[in-house]
């Protein structure tokens, strides 16, 4: 038997009971007990698994755990990005690293009123990772009369709390953050946006993944995510599947990978003897197999010049890492009702080709 004094209270307990000076070094989930109030759960311990780990995660992890160090304060981290791009990597990377340095971990997963009290308690040195935060508080509507759930953490960032404590949170949609969260780096010091991987470090993957007799399908693949964004779990499905012996184009009809929406692109008409012409941010399916039609114009504005051509009739240039159509797949007509001078100028060109480039997201941080 064991008995506890808490104040002037004393709470009896078996003998498997442990008392610490500090939380161990591993990680554990916050959870909640209507009798009881806050605990903390053991969790289990968080491996990687993966062999290779791609990109420049690990040089980021220890930049976090450098400047932790350094600080004499809190210091926050926001992992965002779209689903399957990195960011849970990246987590579960900083967390075995942060244990190595005998830093706990506690795992928030659910929203509980009153939380960012009792993590204040804590007065020691702790990785505290929200996963998922935009759904687990942004999505979360306070009870009346409750502080909004992301206001009620603001203090808790701000670093006010007992202890030093490495905040860090991962976000599907950043527009769902706070807007005292995002561009306050006196609460969130970095904010590590992860993106689809490019076409170089899809190469890389699938040179890692595909057995040597499936390589003749990489450049296809490549192909294919010009079109269609692929995150590492689209690539990882559809390694398996060439692995075991499907073709991509047969696989890719198989997989949880469809198309729900028209993506976005830019286009450029390309002359001999001319400069090129673009008509920017346009949507496309990539998959129609009817017949696109895409009008350019010399100024940007007055719409001169229309291409008509088939998406079957593009092919990929690894080059330029776009798709082309030669010019005579295409089929071009003009405005007739445009000025008739520069309309026979126009007429005059000689088409080269039609290059097709995705949009990709917007940049969000700054480029200097």
């Amino acid at each position: 038997m064991k008995a506890i004094k808490i104040g002037t209270k004393v709470e009896i307990y078996n003998d498997t009971v442990m008392t610490y000076n500090e939380l161990p070094a591993r990680s554990y989930l916050v959870r909640f007990a209507k009798m009881t109030g806050f605990y903390l759960e053991e969790y289990a311990d968080i491996q990687i698994k993966e062999d290779k780990i791609y990109g420049d995660h690990m040089k980021k992890v220890q930049k976090v755990l450098r400047t932790y160090d350094k600080f004499d304060r809190n210091l926050g981290v926001i992992l965002s990005g779209c689903k399957g791009i990195g960011k849970s990597m990246f987590a579960r990377l900083l967390v075995v690293e942060a244990v190595r340095d005998g830093i706990p971990i506690l795992v928030v997963d659910q929203y509980i009123p009153g939380i960012a009290s009792y993590i204040e308690t804590i007065d020691q040195r702790v990785l505290v990772l929200f996963d998922e935060f935009d759904k687990t508080f942004g999505d979360v509507t306070a009870p009346d009369g409750e502080v909004e759930p992301q206001a009620a953490l603001l203090g808790l960032f701000d670093g006010i709390s007992q202890g030093k404590k490495l905040f860090v949170i991962t976000c599907n949609d950043i527009r769902k953050l706070n807007e005292f969260i995002v561009n306050r780096p006196g609460r969130f010091h970095y904010h590590f946006r992860f993106d689809y991987p490019s076409a170089d470090e899809i190469r890389t993957y699938l040179y890692d993944k595909l057995a040597k007799v499936h390589h003749h399908e990489i450049e296809a693949i490549v192909a294919f995510s010009r079109k269609v964004d692929l995150n590492y779990d689209c690539l990882r499905a559809i390694a398996f599947e060439v692995n075991s012996g499907e073709s991509f184009h047969s696989a890719i009809g198989d997989l949880n990978i469809i198309n729900l929406a028209q993506e976005r692109f830019d286009f450029a008409i390309y002359f001999q003897n001319g400069a090129p012409m673009h008509a920017r941010n346009r949507n496309l399916d990539f998959f129609n197999e009817e017949e696109i039609s895409i009008c350019f114009a010399e100024d940007d504005y007055n719409e001169i010049l229309t291409v008509h051509f088939y998406v079957n009739d593009s092919e990929y240039d690894i080059k330029n890492n776009c798709a082309v159509v030669a010019a005579e797949k295409l089929k071009i007509t003009y405005d007739e009702d445009y000025d008739e001078e520069r309309v026979k100028k126009v007429k005059q060109l000689i088409i080269d080709r039609l290059e097709i480039r995705k949009v990709r997201e917007r940049r969000l941080h700054y480029a200097v």
